[in-house]
């Protein structure tokens, strides 16, 4: 079964994701194709990011300045496929989100893996700027960002007192945002299993130096 690994990426008090959070769960797992965790970023106090080649010890098994930063990465290498709960601040991101991701440094622990994102906001964009930076900061990550995505204006009046939706098109937003991943989850799998190149960044160094030397 495919490992999902939700990403609540909101820390603050009083966030809107707690209303969000728990229909985004029940409809993953209600899918049957995906076996969930949830990440919230309020239970990784990861440090702001500082690391570099002289903190992550051994390169093929990084031990990074803090142990948080080690667990973070291997959390996220361990999933096949990421839903990213998200507000948006000022048009874009919380700034822990975007550390959070950042952090996953050496380990391309999102490469080659589909995310898909849900975007709350209290009035009426649905963190819909958000979700777009969000895709550009993933392709950079190596992932696979989801064109299809589910979006909450107006959060506050989005569920009813049972914690369902009030209107039908989250419920049916949803339901093609988890068959796609499902789709690409199975697809990406197939493809990591029969072999992954190495990382573009890598290839261009090595290409760069191959060519000095033979100036």
């Amino acid at each position: 079964m495919t490992k999902l690994l939700i990403i609540v990426g909101s820390t603050r008090p009083g966030r809107s994701a707690d209303a969000v959070v728990p229909w985004v769960v029940k409809s993953a797992r209600e899918h049957g194709t995906f076996d969930v965790e949830v990440a919230d970023l309020r239970d990784w106090p990861l440090p702001h990011f500082a690391e570099h080649f002289g903190t992550i010890g051994d390169f093929n098994d990084p031990t990074y300045s803090d142990p948080a930063v080690k667990a973070w990465n291997n959390k996220v290498k361990e999933a096949d496929a990421f839903i990213v709960v998200t507000p948006e601040y000022n048009h874009s991101v919380p700034g822990v989100l975007k550390n959070a991701i950042d952090t996953v440094w050496l380990s391309f622990g999102f490469r080659n893996k589909p995310v898909g994102s849900v975007g709350y906001s209290g009035g009426i964009s649905g963190a819909i700027r958000a979700i777009e930076h969000l895709a550009h900061i993933f392709v950079e990550a190596e992932a696979v960002p989801l064109r299809n995505t589910v979006i909450l204006p107006q959060v506050g009046e989005a569920f009813d007192e049972a914690g369902e939706p009030a209107s039908p098109m989250p419920a049916a937003a949803m339901g093609v945002l988890l068959d796609d991943l499902a789709w690409w989850s199975a697809a990406l799998e197939m493809a990591r299993a029969q072999g992954e190149l190495i990382p573009g960044s890598f290839r261009v160094r090595a290409a760069v130096a191959a060519a000095t030397a033979k100036a």
